[in-house]
């Protein structure tokens, strides 16, 4: 029996082995075939239009009137196919049209997926939320103090706005998840960026540009990704190109997803059709940040505005002024400029995706750190040591760029300080002798690591990561690397994976990701002290130090090893401050109500023309209609009863202009159409929709309306706005400043008639008409 027993125990170990080894073997086949789970989401992240200064230029007057385009949220689930569906092995890549990624909103996102998602699929080490640098979006939601100054302070509205967006596109993702092919595709795309500090870029020696001789002094590569699932259905396209969101300069005040929002708008438009409305389609198209630090989309360069000469190369100033030196281009306006630059993008990327037939196989990985940038020590190339510094920010960086000039006080290319601006300087932070020569060249205007009052002034420890799809690794930086800066890190880590046997690694640079601080230029450039310099916070070098915990996280993840991390930031929520004054109420002028029209359009329009409405309106801020629209054209049916709805406000087309006729709450709507040329003849109307907030809920508000009704002078005014801010602050319950009650109003215009004299051709240059669109199924 014992013999019996000793032999089935062989048996049964011998069987199990076998099963064990099998499971292994198809297991390996799964995950080294190239078989994903992939998902992809879009989610409106539009936030407040109205009031809210945007985030980018530091303009103070650059506060928000109205929409031209949506913001968006676009994410994208990367998974193994195996049983074990958990964050072990899947990467969670987001692409959002905002400024720049921010530490307290993606803690606050993986917060909000942890009640939307059963399972945890994306934590705080493989998520991804990069910005598409767009300088159009509302402000207020880095939870430091150095950006949030022309916000005045903290901004609510805009965070949960983007918090609870980003967090619903990674859940569409996460829901629709299914078998996938993932095809990759590159090439050298010239004619849209130029780079802005082309006398720094010549710091950096011959050799290594010589290296780059093709490409020249910015990156022309754009890498795309094709997203097919195994039905054959299209499920996306997500790409990396460098270039600056700035194509809508620092006098816009609509808001814009700028060139990259709109090579979005155009892709989407195109594979989900022209009956989809905008942001609705299941196609999501994807146009992320990479290393544009230098870069911009302002193709005409930097020209004096008053001589139409080209600026002063150095220092970037006409006859020492740097505020009419701006760039501009290739457009007549900066409508023209994005149009123009987007569809360069949308273009070359749907080429690529046309040809993208390279699969991309092997597992899903990543690795991810916290790391405190104020003290790294780095390892120079003569194999000296010298170490980051605590975050500084220079005078250059007060001069701003070409792309949107600061102050008229300062210019690029400073290396030395100014004894009214040290005294300054000193009275806010006085840098010490050791942070001075740490920083050097570069002359401290704003000694931030130095500052806590009331809170942080700028990030002491940020994140870094690396995501690997099969052979694709990408870097996720918090900050916006130089031309250069962005390569010497590339090369590095990929030499890392030569180093491992992986001589094919595509590698790319994911910017602006989850936190913010600022620009990193190479050593090199960093003695010449132009804007990017001056904003590079950590002295000179920083660009080292990342590249350093890039090797060595890129190591970790193929060593199969943990790394390691600092703690995360903290959450400053507690902290924040907010000078915003919230709406008081909404009012009409007298015999007037909410949707009314003010201004009808005409009878009769033809392709090309504008049709231009107004309505008595209310304040946006009140209902910032996520997902849905401000705006509706609509086209009235055969059956000469049903309205469909055509374009909204999130179609290239349209502009919802907001206007505050009067402190005392009375604003109105101000809606444009540029009509298609290949727009179908028939019967329209356009329509606005609002939400307004009752007068009189509280005793506050009364007195407030009574107050604003008379205020004919900016010191009642004042007066009103201190007496709101101290009701809410001071004075009321929580309950009082929340009890307001909102009611929902629309209107429309009367019918007005389109006639295409050839409604039946086809417009070539229309590219989204639907003969256009059907003649275009190559897929």
């Amino acid at each position: 029996n014992d013999n019996r027993s000793s032999v089935s125990i062989i048996i049964m170990a011998s069987f199990t082995r076998l099963v064990v080894l099998l499971h292994v073997s198809l297991f390996s086949r799964v995950v080294f075939a190239g078989d994903f789970l992939v998902g992809a989401g879009i989610y409106d992240v539009t936030g407040p239009c109205a009031q809210v200064n945007f985030m980018g230029m530091a303009q103070p007057k650059q506060t928000g009137h109205g929409i031209h385009n949506r913001l968006r949220s676009r994410a994208f689930i990367f998974m193994e196919d195996v049983s074990d569906r958990t964050s072990e092995n899947t990467v969670c890549f987001v692409s959002v049209d905002t400024g720049m990624g921010s530490d307290i909103i993606t803690a606050r996102v993986i917060d909000r997926l942890q009640e939307l998602i059963p399972e945890e699929i994306c934590t705080i080490e493989n998520t991804s939320i990069s910005g598409t640098h767009t300088h159009s979006g509302p402000a207020g939601f880095l939870q430091y103090i150095l950006y949030q100054f022309t916000s005045l302070g903290w901004v609510e509205e805009t965070a949960s706005a983007f918090v609870e967006g980003i967090a619903q596109s990674i859940y569409r993702a996460y829901s629709n998840l299914q078998p996938a092919s993932v095809y990759s595709n590159s090439g050298l795309l010239y004619g849209s960026n130029i780079n802005r500090s082309p006398t720094s870029y010549l710091e950096n020696p011959q050799e290594e540009r010589d290296r780059y001789a093709d490409q020249g002094d910015t990156d022309k590569e754009m890498l795309l990704l094709k997203l097919v699932a195994d039905d054959g259905k299209e499920l996306g396209m997500l790409n990396w190109f460098a270039v600056h969101g700035t194509s809508m300069n620092n006098t816009n005040v609509l808001i814009s997803g700028d060139n990259k929002g709109y090579a979005s708008y155009l892709a989407e438009r195109y594979f989900n059709g022209p009956d989809v409305l905008a942001g609705k389609g299941d196609f999501v198209a994807a146009f992320a940040s990479t290393n544009l630090g230098d870069v911009s989309p302002n193709t005409d360069g930097a020209k004096c505005t008053d001589t139409g000469l080209p600026c002063e190369p150095y220092t970037s100033t006409c006859h020492g002024n740097n505020m009419v030196c701006i760039a501009s281009g290739p457009g007549k306006d900066m409508f023209e400029s994005t149009e123009i630059i987007g569809k360069k993008q949308f273009d070359f990327a749907l080429d690529l995706y046309k040809d993208a037939t390279e699969k991309i196989n092997g597992s899903i990985s990543y690795r991810h750190s916290f790391i405190d940038m104020s003290n790294q020590e780095v390892t120079l190339g003569n194999g000296d040591t010298a170490t980051t510094c605590d975050a500084a920010l220079g005078y250059s960086f007060a001069a701003g760029t070409t792309d949107g000039p600061g102050s008229s006080t300062f210019q690029q290319g400073t290396t030395s300080g100014n004894p009214f601006w040290d005294w300054v300087k000193d009275f806010i932070s006085e840098p010490t002798e050791e942070q001075i020569e740490c920083q050097a060249p570069k002359p401290i205007l704003l000694n931030t690591g130095d500052l806590t009052h009331p809170y942080l002034w700028d990030p002491v420890t940020v994140p870094i990561s690396v995501f690997q799809i099969g052979k694709l690794f990408i870097l996720n930086t918090p900050c916006e690397f130089t031309t250069m800066a962005g390569r010497r890190l590339r090369e590095a880590v990929r030499n890392v994976l030569v180093d491992a046997g992986i001589t094919d690694a595509m590698v790319t640079i994911a910017g602006l990701t989850n936190s913010y601080v600022h620009y990193v230029t190479t050593f090199e450039e960093y003695q010449a002290q132009r804007y990017e310099a001056a904003s590079t916070l950590y002295g000179p070098h920083t660009l080292q130090a990342y590249i350093q915990n890039f090797e060595r996280i890129t190591r970790d993840l193929l060593r199969g090893e943990s790394s390691v991390t600092n703690a995360a930031p903290s959450d400053l929520s507690d902290k924040q401050v907010s000078f915003l004054p919230p709406v008081i109420l909404d009012r009409t002028e007298l015999f007037q109500k909410f949707g009314g029209v003010r201004k009808q359009p005409k009878g009769q329009y033809s392709p090309g023309e504008e049709v231009k409405v107004s309505f008595n309106s209310a304040n946006p801020r009140n209902n910032q209609r996520i997902e849905d629209t401000y705006l509706t054209i609509d086209r009235l049916g055969p059956d000469g009863k049903t309205w469909t709805t055509v374009f909204v406000d999130g179609d290239w087309n349209t502009k919802y202009v907001w206007e505050l006729a009067s402190e005392s709450g009375v604003s109105y709507a101000h809606i444009t159409w540029s009509i298609p040329e290949d727009q179908e003849s028939g019967q329209y109307r356009v329509c606005h929709y609002g939400t307004r907030k009752l007068p009189f809920e509280e005793g506050e508000a009364l007195l407030s309306y009574v107050v604003r009704l008379f205020s004919w002078n900016g010191a009642s005014y004042a007066a009103a706005s201190l007496f709101q801010l101290s009701s809410l602050f001071s004075f009321s319950s929580p309950d009082v400043a929340t009890s307001s009650e909102y009611k929902e109003f629309m209107g429309c215009s009367k019918t007005f008639n389109i006639k295409n004299v050839d409604s039946a051709s086809t417009s070539t240059s229309d590219w989204w008409a639907v003969s256009s669109f059907k003649a275009s199924l190559w897929k």
